[in-house]
């Protein structure tokens, strides 16, 4: 008993001091300077003419492309479908100073892991739902696509399937911000393993965990709190199932879109647990691979980020939660 009780004093003490800790880094982040602005090119376009055009075109070159006439440029504004969409996002999104604050936080988080990081120049746009791009981070520029993120309900995603439009959803959109972050930090695995690449997104996980720590975890995966919840209790039948399969050191290609990319549930090939399961789990397997070699080893993020799989694996002490 007197055992039980200590070791319950010691928890309890290891809490507070690591919260302690965790309160003192977001205060030296929250005193890290940036302030952006979010320029509304979608609402300049909108209202493009003959006349201004010309201007638009000096504050915005990167947006219209030199092969292309003018007179294409007034035919976009007149279309109807273009119309539309211009209405659809300014209904959506009359008010951006949300997302102004929580992309400042975010960039305040980057700079503090890696303070050569500078601040973007922000800008949205329409882009005729280019879902595949809808985020853009080139030459300190962030371009964001909201007619992206007009929730997964909305008519201009009718023929999409529902596992790409179920994250068309205005709280992804940060999300998307810090994934578009952390893919430019983290290197692609050099080898072509199933567990090398699980380790690769567990790295962008791992740092989009400390580019948002405000924001759940079922959003930071683009996961419903459903499919999150899924995730985490069945953690330990998935991890047997690769070990049992011998999946860790297989370059088989098929394994990626069964467990790694995007798709409507993942693919274990067993009825009952197909149609119940999120897609992505081993990316999911990847992030606790990777948290628990941050938890058990003495390391910077800056290592994390250069040191292989193998590596990782072996040293992180992983053990799937029961």
């Amino acid at each position: 008993m007197k055992y039980s009780k200590f070791l319950k004093i010691v928890v309890v003490f290891c809490i507070i001091i690591s919260c302690s800790k965790e309160s003192k880094i977001e205060k030296e982040i929250a005193a890290i300077p940036v302030k952006i602005g979010i320029e509304r090119f979608d609402r300049v376009f909108a209202d493009v003419t003959e006349e201004n055009l010309a201007s638009v075109k000096d504050k915005y070159p990167f947006f219209f492309p030199g092969e292309n006439n003018d007179s294409i440029w007034i035919q976009k504004t007149k279309d109807t479908l273009q119309i539309e969409i211009n209405q659809e996002v300014e209904k959506a999104f009359s008010d951006l100073s949300v997302e102004r604050e929580q992309l400042e936080s975010l960039l305040q988080h980057i700079k503090y892991y890696f303070p050569e990081a500078t601040v973007p120049r922000v800008i949205t746009i329409t882009s005729n739902v280019n879902y595949q791009k809808k985020i853009i981070l080139s030459d300190d520029l962030l371009i964001i696509s909201l007619d992206t993120y007009l929730g997964a309900g909305h008519h201009f995603y009718g023929g999409i399937q529902a596992y790409l439009k179920d994250r068309f959803v205005r709280s992804q959109m940060l999300p998307d911000i810090a994934t578009t972050y952390a893919r430019q930090l983290v290197e692609l695995p050099k080898d072509r393993t199933f567990l090398a690449n699980m380790i690769y997104y567990g790295k962008e996980l791992y740092l989009k965990d400390l580019f948002l720590p405000d924001f759940l975890d079922s959003e930071k995966m683009a996961y419903t709190e459903s499919q999150f919840d899924w995730v985490k209790a069945n953690e330990e039948e998935i991890w047997r199932y690769f070990i049992d399969r011998q999946l860790l050191y297989s370059t088989e290609a098929d394994l990626s879109p069964r467990f790694l990319y995007p798709g409507p549930f993942s693919k274990f090939y067993l009825e009952e647990i197909d149609q119940e399961s999120p897609d992505r789990v081993g990316q999911y397997i990847g992030w606790r691979i990777v948290s628990a070699y941050m938890k058990n080893n003495n390391v910077s993020l800056r290592q994390l980020l250069l040191t292989d799989a193998e590596t990782i694996f072996s040293a992180s002490k992983y053990k799937p939660a029961r």
